[in-house]
């Protein structure tokens, strides 16, 4: 008789207790439910880590090429006027620059020059040249500058300005002035706009009062 005892495979026997314990003994196969979290928990803490990483990057990036977010070299005086030579720059017009996301414009256009500083504030009277930004203060379309008038005029809510960005009270919703860039004139007179430092523009003013260069015409462009 042979000593090989088989069992049918419908009356499956119970597992004994030696096989119980190596079965015990033996390491899980897979991921525990605590691999699993720490598994999780490390990958998006890397995530948030990548993300902040590369926001710092695309941050400082502008600061390291020279573009919006930084400073933005603009030109001498009779560039700007050369480039825009269609424009009535030299009467103090606003001269557009995407680059720098501004308007540049003479302050006192009796001076056909910029002369050499620094102003942080942005009004840059000192330096005979002002930037403003190019955003309407209320929701932030781009004003434009009407050549009747010499005004920059925002297309969406009608908020209206002097060409030097002082916000005309009574026109428009906007609470306050165009914001302004703080400006650089170096030695040789070539402009630089600080793009990363922007000084809030001051309270609307009247119309007749002040502070406020009136319209050269008594119509504007919308």
């Amino acid at each position: 008789m042979s000593n090989y005892h088989v069992e049918p495979a419908s009356k499956p026997q119970a597992l004994t207790g030696e096989a119980l314990k190596s079965m015990r003994n033996e390491a899980p196969r897979g991921l525990s439910r605590r691999q699993l979290l720490r598994t999780s928990l490390g990958a998006g803490i890397g995530l948030w880590l990548l993300e902040v990483t590369a926001g710092t990057i695309s941050f400082m990036w502008p600061n390291l090429s020279g573009g919006f977010g930084g400073k933005v070299t603009i030109g001498k005086y009779a560039d700007i006027r050369n480039t825009n030579a269609g424009l009535p720059i030299a009467e103090g017009f606003p001269a557009y620059y995407q680059e720098a996301r501004a308007f540049v414009v003479l302050i006192d256009p009796s001076r056909q020059e910029f002369l050499p500083g620094e102003d942080r504030s942005g009004d840059g009277t000192a330096l005979n040249v002002r930037g403003l930004y190019q955003r309407c203060p209320h929701l932030g379309c781009k004003p434009n500058p009407c050549l009747k008038n010499f005004w920059l005029e925002c297309p969406c809510h009608g908020s209206r300005y002097d060409r030097l960005g002082t916000k005309v009270k009574e026109l428009g919703p906007a609470p306050r002035s165009m914001d302004r860039f703080a400006v650089i004139v170096e030695s040789d007179g070539t402009l630089l706009l600080d793009t990363s430092k922007i000084t809030l523009g001051p309270l609307p003013i009247a119309l007749g009062q002040p502070g406020l260069e009136p319209a050269r015409s008594p119509t504007g462009c919308i």
